[in-house]
């Protein structure tokens, strides 16, 4: 079975898994307003990474940490603790490196620093930073595929073990926020002026958010108690539209169809959505669960806490969800008070318990993309 050894989440609310997942548990969140955080965009409401506590940690535990920009610097931080825990060699060639990102340094596109060389702004070189500084053998993936990055990264994770190709991968994500970013949104009129409330009939739009995260998988034929391994994956694009999601579900129906196959809706414990917040995308979800049958398991959304974090959110929500399954817990979705959609939903307003062992996270993005994971406790 292809099972999570390791894992980090650096984001808002905290460094680390299991504080991120404690402030998940006290109601926590991490977005706030910003006025002027992002020169010729207006007043937005996100959730940042504290970039003064990432550049101390960076200086106390990173080699040369000038040599990297602020995403590199999170993601090598993140990597390091996965690997820490996972307690694994990351330059040993039967080790593979994934990385999933929206935007990678585009930043540097508006604000060149002469610090780093122009070629820093492909993708790929991010990731062969981050893998060499592991001293990492192998050519690195690069998984760029909207917002459903960090799942379909994932699931490239996945077919890479199987075949036999690597005995371990280590799946990273992140994204930082610039005014690029920020712009493009506020462009579609997708941004809540205060903290979003997934599925909830005063909605008003979606909150950014910052964020890095790793998964370290890698093939185990007898996991361990209480572990938990990714069980299938499923992606399909729609065609729908460039940017508004299908009014009948239909990519992430496709998803969610493929996955209980493997199983039966009464086996799986919650689904943790996509949630972003916005109209048309809760509506899309909550057809699309409808439509597979889904509508009587209970459904949240981590957007409230820690916002939409781009190529992170597929790690970093995957990671929050296996957490919840070893501790036999059904997260709420905070802000969520009335249905904002047509089709009715398991929606809990405070944390439950739970003795089942399966559990799906959706994902949709630009372009028509979907994908939905299923993962296992392993008992």
């Amino acid at each position: 079975m292809i099972t999570a050894i390791g894992d980090n989440i650096f984001c808002s609310i905290g460094f680390g898994t299991k504080q991120v997942f404690m402030a998940i548990c006290k109601g926590l969140r991490g977005t706030a307003g910003y006025a002027d955080r992002f020169p010729q965009c207006e007043p937005v409401c996100a959730a940042l990474i504290d970039r003064d506590r990432l550049h101390q940690m960076a200086t106390e535990q990173l080699q040369e940490p000038d040599r990297y920009t602020d995403l590199e610097q999170a993601l090598l931080l993140s990597v390091q603790d996965a690997v820490q825990q996972a307690g694994i060699d990351p330059a040993h060639p039967d080790t593979a490196f994934v990385l999933s990102t929206t935007k990678g340094n585009i930043d540097l596109l508006e604000y060149p620093d002469p610090r780093f060389e122009p070629e820093r702004i492909h993708l790929w070189r991010t990731a062969q930073l981050v893998a060499g500084y592991f001293g990492n053998p192998n050519r690195p993936v690069v998984v760029s595929n909207a917002c459903i990055s960090g799942a379909s990264a994932q699931m490239a994770a996945q077919r890479m073990l199987e075949r036999g190709r690597y005995k371990t991968v280590i799946v990273m994500g992140g994204d930082l926020l610039s005014r690029f970013i920020v712009s493009g949104f506020q462009s579609f009129k997708a941004l809540s002026p205060r903290p979003c409330r997934p599925f909830d009939a005063t909605r008003q739009g979606l909150n950014l958010g910052e964020a890095a995260g790793t998964i370290i998988y890698r093939t185990e034929p007898h996991p361990a108690p209480r572990s938990v391994s990714l069980w299938a994956g499923s992606n399909c694009n729609d065609a729908n539209h460039i940017s508004g999601p299908s009014r009948t579900g239909e990519g992430s129906f496709q998803c969610l169809s493929r996955l209980i196959r493997h199983t039966a809706a009464d086996d799986i414990a919650f689904v943790n959505a996509h949630g972003t917040a916005t109209a048309y995308n809760d509506e899309m979800e909550a057809i699309a669960l409808h439509r597979a049958g889904l509508q009587d398991v209970p459904v949240f959304s981590l957007k409230h806490q820690f916002g939409h974090t781009l190529g992170a959110a597929g790690i970093i929500e995957s990671i929050v969800s296996m957490q919840a399954l070893r501790n036999g817990t059904v997260l709420p979705c905070p802000g969520y008070e009335n249905s904002g959609v047509s089709k009715a939903l398991q929606i809990p307003r405070q944390m439950l318990h739970t003795s089942k062992k399966l559990c799906i996270k959706m994902l949709s993005g630009f372009g028509g993309s979907n994908a939905a994971l299923l993962f296992r406790l392993n008992s």
